[in-house]
Formats: C-alpha cells, structure tokens, sequence
C-alpha cells in the first residue's frame, strides 16, 4: 500500500492550502482517512480524520478552518485549510487505517506546509 500526498507549501497567514493523499496498491477497503502533522521540535498530533460513513472529526486548533473530505472510488482524503496562522506550520502526514485483518494503518511520506510572511 502506498500513499501519495501533494500540495503542501509555502503561504501567507491567512492564505489557503489544498492537500490530497491518494491511496494505491491491495485494499480490500478503507476505514478511516485521516491527517496529523508534525512541528519544529514537536511530536506528531492528530489533525482530522474522516471514516469511511463520512462522520468526520478535527482537532480543536483547526476546527471551523479545516475541512476533510474523501472519494472513496479514488481512495483519496484532501484537507482544505483555510485562515492559516504561523502555528500551522508543520510537516503533514496522511493516515490510511483499513479494514484487514487487525486493521493496518499506513502512513503518507509527508508533505511541508509553511505559514510566513
């Protein structure tokens, strides 16, 4: 199983960024779709995730300003991130748990989103 993120960079506060992490490889199908991030110095945290009946679930840093979604018959999650600030800074990851046997998770490579003036 592989996961390809995309659409990280470099924007201003208050800006917006798009990212997409697109599933391939054998799933037999796809529990949760999900998001964390990971500062400077800092360990890994939950961001958002979104499970396969489409309830979704944010952090309370991001609420109101992110927005995850996912097309299942792509196997892709994108997070839509609007209002940025210089906290959001991070390197971000995508996580794929799926409904095999003991529930695998896999991990994208991550992605640096960076919110400067």
């Amino acid at each position: 199983v592989q996961l390809v993120e995309s659409g990280g960079g470099l924007v201003q506060p208050g800006g917006s960024l798009r990212l997409s992490c697109a599933a391939s490889g054998s799933i037999v199908s796809i529990n949760f779709m999900g998001w964390y991030r990971q500062a400077p110095g800092k360990e890994r945290e939950f961001v958002a995730h979104v499970r396969s009946d489409g309830r979704v679930k944010y952090a309370d840093s991001v609420q109101g300003r992110f927005t995850i979604s996912r097309d299942n018959a792509k196997k892709t999650v994108y997070l839509e991130m609007n209002s940025l600030k210089p906290e959001d800074t991070a390197v971000y990851y995508c996580k794929v748990v799926t409904n095999g046997v003991g529930y695998p998770s896999y991990w994208g490579q991550g992605t640096q989103v960076t919110v400067s003036s």
